[in-house]
């Protein structure tokens, strides 16, 4: 079942996002806050930009990190046909019978930029760390401190194993997290 906002207030309240932004905000900016059915991230002002300069292979099993640049800033131009990561600014704990998915913003999607991360599973916490594509042939531009994702969450039974119940590879991840076996 998909949680109405009064539950996400609720579970706020008990520190699963951090921080809270109680109402969706709007003016001006790319929406982040609560939503209806979902809390809209924001990006970190940390990003992580795919560059061809090394001629680095890409490869998940043994991640270069040359394969990247590392930018700071309020906002960020991803080259065309290029990709980019970044961070949410909102540390999240999930508690243990429930998943969140993440979904990019209509508002990117519209540009041709495309942000995908993967599901928030039962027990998981840290950082999401988030993929956005330029899939365009023009530069983009993404902004800090607005919404990029928005997640909805859905609630059933405690699974017999969570994410912290089998020490994945990826609890408390801070900052951006890069591919690890």
């Amino acid at each position: 079942m998909v949680k109405p906002d009064w539950w996400i207030r609720e579970m706020a309240r008990k520190g699963m996002i951090e921080p809270f932004e109680e109402r969706l905000v709007r003016e001006g900016v790319i929406s982040y806050g609560l939503s209806s059915f979902g809390y809209d991230l924001r990006a970190a002002p940390e990003w992580k930009i795919f560059t061809n300069v090394f001629s680095s292979l890409v490869d998940p099993k043994n991640f270069d990190p040359k394969s990247f640049v590392e930018y700071e800033g309020e906002e960020v131009v991803i080259p065309p046909n290029s990709f980019a990561l970044t961070r949410s600014l909102e540390y999240i704990r999930m508690p243990d019978n429930v998943i969140a998915i993440a979904l990019g913003k209509s508002t990117y999607a519209r540009c041709g930029i495309v942000v995908n991360v993967t599901p928030l599973e039962p027990g998981w916490e840290g950082h999401v760390t988030l993929e956005i594509s330029n899939t365009t042939p023009l530069p983009a531009k993404v902004y800090a401190g607005e919404g990029i994702v928005q997640l909805l969450f859905l609630e059933g039974p405690r699974p017999e194993v969570t994410y912290r119940d089998r020490k994945g590879k990826y609890q408390g991840q801070k900052g951006i997290t890069l591919p690890r076996v």
